[in-house]
């Protein structure tokens, strides 16, 4: 199997362009909600407030603004980072053995403290869910920040941003087309792009180079699939591409995100600890069932389920393998049983989280393909191609910002020098002083219940609070996971816990540190 990493002709963005259509309206029970947008452009709030003032005049030396409901976002981020498409004197196409952000520097925020995004459509949250995606714009566009989760008071020396990059698929999904609607009411004239179709189009042109186009598969989130974002991103890039839309085929995985990022009520750190509420798969769950049937496909690793392992209706997924084993499984085996002859032969990891995995899911779609019953089947052969290619939306994203600054004259030549400002990264803890907040008993996390029960509309309340990312609110295993896997952001993460202003009030116990 084969990774996708050149793409297609590179896609101008202009000002505050829409590259994926949100899904928009209350749910069902909702009432409408006041609007942040009209809070912010009221001017008025302590909470949520952007200052006109500084978007006036556009300024090269800004850095840019990235958000993800979580640190999945990080991944897009490294692919800007080290990406190198244009020559960056000319900005032509073509690499120039220089990375084409080199000079640039960026804001990142992870909604940790409300994610998984996509959750929220499922249990009926829409409202909130755009109401949280345009909080986090508002967050990069303004210059309010607590220095910790435990500081007396805010700050509001954090710089503003010239460009908006969505990392978050269910983001993009439901909030660029608010993001766009806002940033026209408010006169700010930058730019946002999103990985949604950023992805769609690297599908199609890959399905445009293959003799047998074959079948799309999305693997992402619930809610990024609920909305149907990529369906109508797919459509739409091979309408333009002027060929026939390929057969598309979702699964919305219901806790891979969650058990990357440790949710305690999809994963555990232990095979002793117990669940606080488990809402993974199981075999009683209607949402994401474990299908008896197909406890030889699955093939869970025993070392990675809780529950007595001779009975599956005790089972308990613990292990990001075995999240993995069951979305590759279900998707390929729904699949088969819509009686399909088409072969998948593009697969788009449509969650920001994933590509931390993508050498797993790589290899369960070929442990599928070979896969033999005990009756000499080999049930997913023909409906899985021998040479798939896994499309990580980053890449894309990259070149679309890149064409966007350029056009726009935003970018930092090498004659200009780098920006004035550094990389700063930034992350939501709860507020525990937040009326009527409820967490689990480690005191770090909001309850499934009270996390999924907020309604939009109650802008006096700050569910969270906007921190510098240090070792105790990212914790080891992503601080490894970001120096092993992502080197440039982890440089830039390393420089901005030792040297920014940002952090200057955090003990040195708690600065992330370069090692050897």
């Amino acid at each position: 199997m084969r990774h996708r990493r050149e793409k297609f002709p590179w896609i101008a963005v202009g000002i505050a362009a829409v590259l994926c259509c949100g899904c928009r309206g209350s749910d069902v029970g909702e009432q409408v909600p006041a609007s942040i947008v009209d809070v912010v452009q009221a001017g008025d709030s302590g909470l949520f407030s952007v200052d006109f003032e500084q978007y006036r005049t556009p300024d090269e030396n800004l850095p840019i603004g990235v958000f993800d409901s979580g640190i999945g976002g990080l991944t897009v981020l490294n692919e800007i980072l080290t990406i190198d498409r244009f020559n960056n004197l000319t900005h032509e196409p073509g690499p120039d053995r220089q990375a084409d952000f080199e000079n640039e520097s960026f804001i990142y925020l992870g909604d940790q403290a409300n994610m998984p995004y996509g959750n929220y459509p499922s249990e009926q949250k829409t409202a909130f869910l755009e109401e949280l995606v345009l909080k986090d714009a508002v967050f990069l566009l303004g210059n309010r920040y607590w220095a910790s989760a435990y500081s007396p008071s805010p700050r509001r020396d954090k710089p503003p941003v010239k460009a908006i990059v969505i990392a978050c698929n269910t983001a993009t999904s439901y909030g660029l087309e608010d993001i766009h609607d806002a940033l026209k009411q408010w006169g700010i004239p930058i730019f946002t792009v999103g990985v949604v179709a950023a992805g769609a189009d690297g599908a199609i042109e890959s399905l445009g180079e293959m003799n047998t186009p074959g079948a799309v598969a999305v693997m992402a989130t619930v809610g990024t699939c609920q909305s149907e974002g990529y369906v109508r991103e797919i459509i739409r890039s091979s309408n333009m591409a002027e060929i026939e839309t390929p057969e598309i085929i979702q699964q919305g995985s219901l806790g891979l995100a969650s058990a990357i990022e440790g949710n305690p009520e999809y994963i555990v750190p232990t095979a002793s600890a117990t669940f606080a509420t488990y809402r993974g798969p199981a075999v009683d769950n209607p949402d994401a069932r474990i299908d008896l049937s197909l406890i030889q496909q699955y093939a869970f690793d025993p070392g990675g389920l809780l529950g007595d392992r001779e009975d599956p209706a005790t089972w308990r997924l613990n292990s990001v393998d075995n999240y993995i084993r069951y979305d590759t499984t279900t998707l390929v085996e729904n699949h088969r049983r819509s009686g399909s002859t088409e072969p998948i032969t593009t697969v788009i990891l449509g969650c920001t989280h994933f590509p931390f995995y993508q050498d797993a899911i790589e290899a369960d779609f070929d442990r599928l393909r070979k896969i033999q019953t005990a009756e000499g089947e080999v049930p997913y052969r023909d409906l899985i191609a021998e040479d798939v290619v896994f499309i990580d939306p980053a890449e894309l994203t990259a070149v679309q910002l890149y064409e966007a600054l350029a056009e726009n004259q935003l970018l930092l030549d090498d004659e200009d020098g780098v920006s004035t400002t550094a990389d700063e990264f930034y992350i939501s803890v709860p507020n525990s002083d937040c009326p009527g907040v409820v967490l689990r008993p480690d005191g770090r996390s909001f309850t499934y219940d009270y996390k999924y029960g907020r309604t939009p509309g109650n802008l006096d309340v700050e569910y969270v609070r906007r921190v510098p990312m240090n070792s105790e609110n990212l914790g080891e295993s992503v601080i490894e996971a970001i120096r092993t896997s992502m080197p440039a952001v982890w440089g830039r993460l390393t420089a901005f816990s030792a040297q920014s202003p940002r952090c200057a009030d955090l003990p040195m116990e708690l600065r992330i540190v370069a090692t050897e």
